[in-house]
């Protein structure tokens, strides 16, 4: 027989979710029937008061109502004074509610709370201030109490949100309020909350008030635990780029700030690098290039007494070639970088003591000394290409750089411990651009960015320029705010990397290098980029203007509005000094303005005179082949000096006189050891002096094809150089290195 089970009975919920229902209803309704109860009060006390106080002596009825009315301006002076925190219109109601129930108990205690006009008074009255009280419950309910905003913007935002999130004991309090932010300050609830319990709600109080996410930044009251400091601002006003407004303060110092953005609430970013090192972090496209080593070198290059020290081995001269006539120097090669980094170090103590001489703990503006700036990008390969031994000197350069006046600045992707060692992390100030993910921002983040919950990962790249700032000098609200980066290259809304590259070019040009007087050991290490006006005798032949190249120029200029040479060079393919002459003749020809400090000459020509400044082109060239004449004739205007001689291809050549007594030919004198090594040191000097630090075996050339040196003789000297110390050799290049000048000792 099969036994029977029994089945489960699912417990009835319908019961307890009426319940809910019912009590969320009820608490609901309980919110209107206080100005009612209140109503009630006043007339219950009305009747106490008639009954007990009542009296026919008229002296007695004079200094009760004397009391009374006593009674009733304290106790509405007393409810404006507390109700300070709301809006003029809720002060008032208040204060008016207070003053006309009191009236109402003086009035009524004379003639008691039923007669002809007391009566009326607290049933019409009554009904109405109960009811203006319940109006205002629900639009405080709905949130539209405008009024309150206006009063308070701070407070209207935080008694809607806090409450939500969960904080309903806090009070906050406007402090300043503009067209873009409202500052403020936050009163936690004492011994209960803390700024990092606010910290962590602030997701929440903006889900509260539907702000969009980021509007809230918080920061801790350095002089009161209970209290925080806060600002609201709209994240959406940093969507679009915003355009270089050029250097803030050109020709000052390096000890001043640097403007590198704007914050979210519009207010400039400013930052105070001196005296510390930075990391900037970001996935590709982020902004790192652009947004962080444009801006900061635009600004870096405009001040006086700074040399930039750059370093790219990764993308060569894409990011910093623009730059290159502002920096001091620019290594793209291993070889190079790892000079460049040994020769800073051999400087270090030569700069402390003289900064110790002068009685300074670190470089200081007016000290006599240039400011390093030692940028570098994709520092993890940078760092790859050092040996162990060279690892642990650059974490002491680090280390050390900072008391002989200098900054390095990082750029990579991603600081986790792979990419960047620990030693180094722990000194660096941190800009993060957008990243991919939450695990990657805490490689970019500072601990306090971290608590204040920065989230990078909602820009990912999609925002470029778009960075957090935790560095000294830049204020404690201000770590965990968004900023953004200003663009090169804007055109309307759009980027132009063509019109970037040559705008940065142009701010470059107007700040050399070559032009800025620096201090014996800076000079030491610079070297300079050579242009083209610098060495007018050396410079490259141009090729005549071709009619139909001037005319695709044209064409090109026009339609772009925007007369840029290296837009020509790629668009056509042409070499980069044809491409700067046919802009010099669009100019000629009036189609295109003069040069113009820091952007590309203007374009004077609409589109829809293209075709005629096209003919003209044309007709002018037909003109000038029309003008020509025999060119060859001109050159042949001078007689034969000689016209009875004359030569044939086939004519023998007579040997020379065997002379008397027959010449010979003496040989030469070997040369003598020393004779030979003084020989090599001077080609090693000679190509220190020209600015050249690595060279090959195979460079050595000029000295065995001209001497009586051998190679097998070269090598061995070469590698007693190395073993003295005279000589570095890099294993990856298989390239012998000049840290110092060689000398012959």
């Amino acid at each position: 027989m099969a036994t029977r089970q029994l089945a489960p009975v699912a417990p009835d919920t319908s019961a307890g979710s009426w319940e809910q229902v019912a009590t969320r209803e009820v608490s609901k309704a309980l919110l209107y029937f206080p100005p009612w109860m209140v109503g009630a009060f006043l007339f219950g006390l009305g009747w106490v008061f008639h009954v007990s106080l009542r009296s026919d002596d008229p002296q007695v009825v004079a200094w009760t109502t004397v009391l009374i009315t006593a009674c009733v301006i304290g106790l509405t002076g007393l409810t404006w004074h507390q109700s300070h925190a709301r809006s003029l219109t809720g002060r008032a109601h208040s204060t008016l509610t207070t003053l006309a129930g009191g009236l109402w108990v003086c009035a009524a205690t004379i003639n008691g709370p039923t007669s002809m006009v007391t009566g009326r008074l607290i049933l019409i009255g009554g009904v109405t201030m109960a009811l203006s009280f319940n109006i205002r419950t629900v639009i405080r309910t709905k949130q539209i109490d405008v009024q309150g905003a206006i009063g308070d913007p701070l407070s209207f935002l935080f008694g809607q949100g806090a409450e939500r999130a969960g904080m309903p004991a806090i009070e906050a309090k406007t402090t300043k309020a503009t067209a873009h932010k409202v500052e403020g300050d936050v009163q936690l609830e004492q011994g209960k909350q803390t700024a990092d319990d606010l910290q962590k709600k602030v997701a929440y109080v903006e889900s509260g008030v539907g702000l969009p996410p980021g509007s809230i930044t918080t920061a801790i009251d350095p002089d009161d635990a209970s209290k925080a400091k806060v600002t609201i601002s709209d994240p959406r006003v940093m969507k679009k780029p915003i355009a270089w407004p050029g250097p803030s303060r050109p020709g000052g110092s390096i000890a001043d700030a640097l403007r590198v953005g704007l914050w979210q609430d519009l207010d400039e970013a400013m930052h105070i690098i001196v005296g510390h090192h930075v990391q900037f972090m970001g996935m590709t496209g982020a902004g790192k290039s652009i947004g962080g080593a444009w801006n900061y070198l635009g600004e870096i290059v405009t001040r006086a007494d700074v040399a930039v020290f750059a370093v790219d081995i990764t993308k060569g001269k894409q990011t910093l070639g623009p730059l290159e006539e502002a920096l001091h120097r620019l290594e793209t090669t291993k070889a190079g970088a790892k000079a460049l980094l040994g020769e800073i170090q051999s400087k270090v103590k030569e700069r402390t003591d003289q900064l110790s001489a002068k009685g300074l703990q670190k470089w200081k503006k007016g000290c006599g000394l240039t400011y390093w700036v030692l940028w570098i990008e994709e520092f993890p390969d940078v760092y790859d290409a050092l040996t162990d031994a060279e690892q642990e000197q650059f974490l002491s350069l680090l280390k050390a750089i900072r008391s002989a006046g200098g900054t390095v600045v990082m750029s990579l992707q991603r600081s986790d411990y792979t990419q960047m060692p620990t030693l180094a992390r722990g000194q660096l100030a941190k800009m993060c651009f957008g990243v991919d993910s939450s695990s990657d921002a805490s490689f970019g983040l500072s601990e306090r960015q971290q608590d204040a919950n920065a989230r990078p990962e909602l820009w990912t790249n999609a925002q470029p320029g778009m960075a957090y700032l935790d560095a000294p000098s830049i204020p404690e609200e201000r770590v965990a705010m968004p900023l953004r980066t200003y663009a090169w290259g804007i055109s309307g809304e759009k980027f132009d990397d063509e019109r970037a590259n040559a705008e940065m070019r142009a701010h470059a040009a107007a700040y050399p290098a070559a032009a800025k007087e620096v201090d014996p050991g800076t000079a030491a290490i610079s070297r300079l980029a050579t242009t083209a006006p610098a060495k007018p005798a050396q410079a490259e032949p141009v090729a005549p203007v071709e009619v139909e190249l001037l005319a695709q120029a044209a064409e090109l200029v026009v339609h772009t509005q925007f007369a840029s040479a290296s837009m020509l060079q790629r668009k056509l393919r042409i070499p980069f000094a044809q491409a700067t002459a046919l802009i010099a003749e669009l100019q000629r020809l009036d189609a295109v303005g003069p040069p113009r400090e820091n952007q590309a000459p203007a374009v004077l020509t609409p589109v829809d005179e293209l075709e005629e400044l096209i003919e003209k082109i044309r007709d002018g060239a037909q003109a000038d082949d029309d003008s020509e004449e025999d060119v060859v004739s001109e050159y042949l205007t001078d007689p034969d000096p000689d016209p009875d001689v004359q030569g044939g291809i086939d004519d023998e050549i007579p040997d020379l006189d065997p002379g008397d007594p027959p010449w010979a030919f003496t040989p030469a004198e070997p040369m003598t050891p020393e004779a030979r090594m003084a020989a090599l040191v001077q080609l090693l000097q000679d190509w220190w002096d020209g600015g050249r630090r690595d060279f090959s075996t195979g460079d050595l050339n000029p000295l065995w094809s001209s001497t009586d040196m051998t190679r097998q003789w070269a090598q061995k000297r070469l590698r007693k150089l190395r073993d003295a110390g005279v000589l570095g050799y890099d294993d990856d290049a298989q390239r012998y290195l000049m840290p110092e000048r060689p000398a012959l000792n």
